[in-house]
């Protein structure tokens, strides 16, 4: 494997923030540590893409942000700073647009396409109107209104005929194009004279496209291409050189856009729409009856087919050209578990780029573990942001919090069952087409085989929902070379259970047993085996996306108990973790994957890590939260709103909102609210006032989505307006900035007390994502305070100016008066500067130490005395080279808010137990004090400046 980051900084790249505006930061990333870029991806993009994730066009980088120039620019400054490439690569899904020209291409070409099979389309179903036609579902209304509205409208330009529906444009076949100009050509022909050389042209044009007619499906040739690029130049030539073939085009045009007036027109573009090699239709459709994979149910973005040679060397080509130069050296493979097959593609990634340090956007569920035989170096770090989360999240209340959310918000308690319940939902409603497609692969090889022969369609249908609905993991990997026990074991257990709960499929369940079964399939013949991989890896294909919307997209917006846990790859029904489980999880992964990313933030999480820090405060005080609670509701009681006979927010909601105002709320807003009630004009119109209005309006955005997400009481594709204001306007009434607001005054104690609070799980969460096994990874923005929601709130603009200037203030003074500094960032930790602070210190020291950082092994440390349950300690060694990492935790019970966790007074007894086989004397990397203890180590002396430590001996 090439060469290892120190630390990553994603990078989210967009119109507003562009290869420039990074050239202009590396320098400033350089001096807080970070060794990499880990960029989002940079392949041209749809116009105005804020992502990168709807691709267009692999073989270009995208000139939004900067093109080729502004990318070679880039990595000049990358180089100088000494510094690596880590690029977000997506070979799963494009755009479905007509911006993507080889989309376009096979609109025109269907089956006699360069690129017919680069798409992943089942060409072959078997509903008849969707045969042979890719479905395009971007309708507004049902295809028939569309069309007879004139809202569907025939266009042409440059690039030839083509029908446009408001922004969107489809292009014609090359062979209708006959159609179109024979439809009034009679009119022309008053016009023009036999002879005359443009209607000569245009009556050669007419017998290309005839010719073109006769060729056989299939037929692919470089001939084809070069005869509709002629007749796409000259019919362009023709319409801008002679007045009377272009009244004639645009008369044509006119007449056949004139539908509601024009009977005749609505039948001529039913026939030539029905002629193309795509089928118009409304977006809901796609729910039901769908031909084409979907990034997740996404119909905009329409899925690749890795497993077709061509296809890869495609999408791959200028991603190994940009290795080869050595610009990029790293990978991060978006969505692993959409691809057919995983683990070949990984390999022949693995061959083509010479085996660049890559990582895979893989969610593991708890105890899970990515294939032994997939070569990488791990995961993006999911696994490691939820087990470092648990450890702050108090295990000892589960049961206080499981009654505390019952009585107030009714929630249900079974989270695996609401789980199951949104899965299922998501597989009959919004994800039947794709479930569809698997029954019906299925029911074709149960009717050859004799049990499986009397299984009906809709039996199949039912207990494919059932599995997939049941299914406690993403995806499995067998496919026909490599299998793995612990697959198998997920197919029979969820099998078992299903078998339990729905006795009347139990021939279908066996069926689908005998599907998954390893050694039926090896005895196959050749053909057959080959269909019942197919079908198995498409089951597989299916189980990932179905658990990211009815999981991630659902369920952690419906079980509400304690939000930190409600976390891409999370447990929200494990509340909490005991220490030991850490240290597990970090000699696994320091023997199996010791250079598997460690995050704490994406771009893809539910909230930022800081909110995440504060919210799991509430875990260590459940009394004072359901009185809090309570409280709140009383005073919030006026501003529901009834909507539909039911007052809105409901508990539940209610109870989510809560937490969630408790863990973005801004610091600062006591101040404000004092200067309103001393009549402070001048407050109304300050920056934080503008500050908090901001933070109001991102709250009402965030809770629409999230009730959407929920899909309860409104959803994306039903959406109740009246619901939504009634939430919104809970948001505004409670959040009013009003020096009178009961609730406010009320919230404020309590709030500035879970801050407080999670400032200290911020530090430690980052001491010990710098210091574990893995590579540490910082999202944008997040060196300050991440008080950030789910996407869009999580991508808004980092102000990286202001870091710099405190990065290099903080630098300049830790060199003159550590102590002193260290003091001041303590008093004004709301700043966040003491964040930056603590990033910067830990990542230079795994800079100096990268051998005992990327190589080291693993020691859990013990802890004695009277608050051992509040410090997660463990060490590192590296020949005689040995780190100490030492993290409080759970301090509600150890000092008063406004007190700072330090000195032998709070930590009393408190002592860490050094391994034997290390020298003294140690020095705090962050601090920089010196401690002289051989064999026991007081927590009191370790935390005399600062509330986290690591120490490295012989420095």
């Amino acid at each position: 494997m090439k060469p290892v980051p120190t630390a990553t900084y994603r990078i989210q790249f967009g119109p507003a923030f562009t290869f420039q505006h990074l050239k202009e930061v590396v320098p400033f990333l350089r001096r807080m540590g970070i060794s990499c870029i880990y960029a989002s991806p940079i392949f041209k993009a749809r116009r105005g893409s804020t992502h990168g994730y709807d691709v267009v066009d692999f073989s270009e980088i995208n000139p939004e942000l900067g093109g080729r120039e502004g990318f070679e620019s880039l990595m000049d400054e990358i180089r100088r700073h000494g510094m690596s490439w880590l690029q977000d690569m997506v070979p799963n899904h494009m755009a479905y647009s007509a911006q993507n020209r080889f989309l376009v291409d096979v609109g025109e070409n269907g089956p006699n396409s360069r690129y017919f099979d680069f798409f992943d389309v089942e060409w072959d179903h078997p509903y008849e109107g969707i045969r042979g036609r890719v479905l395009a579902p971007f309708l507004g209304s049902f295809y028939g209104e569309c069309l007879e509205k004139g809202e569907i409208q025939l266009v042409f330009d440059e690039r030839g005929f083509a029908v446009r529906y408001y922004d969107m444009r489809f292009p014609l076949r090359i062979e209708s194009y006959a159609d179109l100009l024979t439809y009034r050509l009679g009119s022309l022909r008053g016009k023009l004279p036999p002879d005359e050389p443009d209607f000569i042209k245009l009556h050669g044009i007419l017998g290309i496209l005839y010719v073109l007619r006769t060729l056989p499906s299939g037929a692919i040739s470089d001939e084809r291409y070069d005869q509709i690029r002629f007749i796409k130049i000259m019919l362009w030539e023709l319409c801008n050189r002679n007045p009377e073939i272009r009244s004639f085009m645009d008369e044509t045009i006119r007449v056949l856009n004139d539908r509601p007036a024009r009977e005749e027109s609505v039948r001529f573009m039913e026939r030539l729409l029905g002629d193309q090699h795509y089928r118009l239709a409304h977006w809901k459709v796609a729910a039901e009856e769908i031909n084409y994979r979907r990034f997740f149910n996404i119909n905009e973005l329409i899925s690749l087919r890795m497993e077709n040679p061509k296809g890869f060397d495609y999408v791959h080509s200028l991603l190994l050209e940009l290795i080869e130069e050595g610009s990029v050296s790293g990978l991060r493979i978006d969505h692993i578990d959409g691809l057919f097959d995983p683990s070949r593609y990984l390999t022949k990634l693995h061959e083509s780029t010479g085996g660049v340090y890559t990582v895979v956007e893989k969610i593991l569920a708890f105890g899970e573990s990515i294939p032994e035989f997939w070569p990488v170096a791990g995961t993006t770090g999911y696994d490691f942001l939820n087990i470092v989360n648990g450890l702050f999240c108090d295990s000892r209340n589960a049961k206080v919090f499981d009654r505390i959310y019952s009585r107030f918000a009714g929630g249900p308690l079974s989270f695996d069952g609401i789980v199951f319940e949104q899965k299922k939902l998501i597989a009959e409603r919004r994800m039947a087409g794709d479930v569809e497609n698997l029954a019906h692969i299925i029911k074709k090889i149960s009717d050859r085989y004799m049990r499986g022969s009397d299984l009906t369609m809709l039996g199949i249908r039912r207990a494919v929902v059932q599995v997939l609905a049941r299914f406690p993991v993403y995806r499995t990997y067998f496919n026909g070379n490599s299998f793995r026990p612990e697959d198998r074991e997920f197919i029979r257990s969820t099998l078992e259970r299903a078998r339990e709960e729905d006795p009347d499929l139990v021939h279908e369940f066996h069926f689908l047993d005998q599907l998954h079964d390893p050694e039926f399939v090896d005895g196959l013949p050749e053909e057959d085996r080959s269909e019942w991989l197919n079908a198995i890896m498409r089951f597989q294909q299916l189980t990932a996306p179905l658990m990211a919307k009815g999981f991630e997209d659902t369920a952690l917006y419906v079980y509400n108990r304690l939000l930190s846990l409600n976390e891409v790859g999370g447990s929200p029904d494990r509340f909490g973790i005991h220490a030991r489980v850490f240290h597990e999880f970090n000699q696994r992964r320091r023997a199996s994957h010791p250079h598997s990313m460690s995050t704490t933030s994406t771009h893809d999480t539910k909230r930022g890590e800081d909110v995440r820090a504060r919210i799991n405060v509430l875990s260590e005080v459940p009394g004072e939260w359901e009185r809090r609670l309570r409280v709140w509701s009383k005073l919030n009681a006026g501003f529901k709103t009834v909507v539909d006979g039911k007052r809105v927010p409901d508990p539940n909601v209610e109870y989510a909102l809560y937490q969630t105002i408790l863990g973005a709320f801004p610091f600062g807003v006591d101040a404000l609210l004092s200067d309103l009630a001393s009549r402070r004009k001048e407050t109304m119109a300050s920056p934080r006032a503008d500050a908090y209005e901001d933070f109001v309006d991102r709250m009402k955005a965030y809770a629409v989505k999230a009730v959407r997400e929920a899909k309860t009481h409104t959803s994306w594709l039903l959406p109740d307006p009246d619901y939504e204001s009634a939430v919104t306007s809970f948001i505004e009434a409670v959040l009013r900035l009003d020096a009178e607001n009961r609730f406010l005054r009320e919230f404020l104690p309590f709030q500035k007390k879970i801050a407080f609070f999670g400032v200290w799980n911020s530090l430690s969460q980052v001491l010990l994502k710098t210091a574990s096994p893995g590579v540490p990874d910082f999202y944008q923005g997040t060196e300050l305070w991440d008080l950030n929601l789910v996407d869009p709130d999580n991508r808004r603009p980092v102000d990286f100016a202001q870091r710099e200037a405190l990065l290099n203030d903080i630098i300049a003074r830790a060199d003159e008066d550590i102590l002193s500094l260290m003091a001041d960032l303590l008093a004004a930790k709301e700043d966040g500067r003491v964040k930056l602070f603590a990033i910067h210190r830990a990542l230079g020291a795994r800079r100096r130490k990268a051998g005992l950082f990327d190589e080291g092994t693993y020691v859990p440390l013990k802890v004695k005395g009277k608050h051992r349950g509040s410090v997660i300690a463990f060490a590192r060694r590296h020949g005689e080279t040995w780190s100490i990492a030492v993290a409080p935790r759970f301090l509600v019970d150890l000092v008063k808010e406004g007190d700072l966790p330090l000195g032998k007074a709070v930590w009393k007894d408190t002592t860490l137990v050094l391994p034997p086989l290390c020298r003294e004397p140690w020095e705090d990397a962050i601090s920089g004090q010196i401690l002289a203890r051989e064999r026991f180590l007081p927590v009191g002396e370790v935390f005399e400046h600062f509330p986290a430590a690591l120490l490295i001996n012989g420095t």
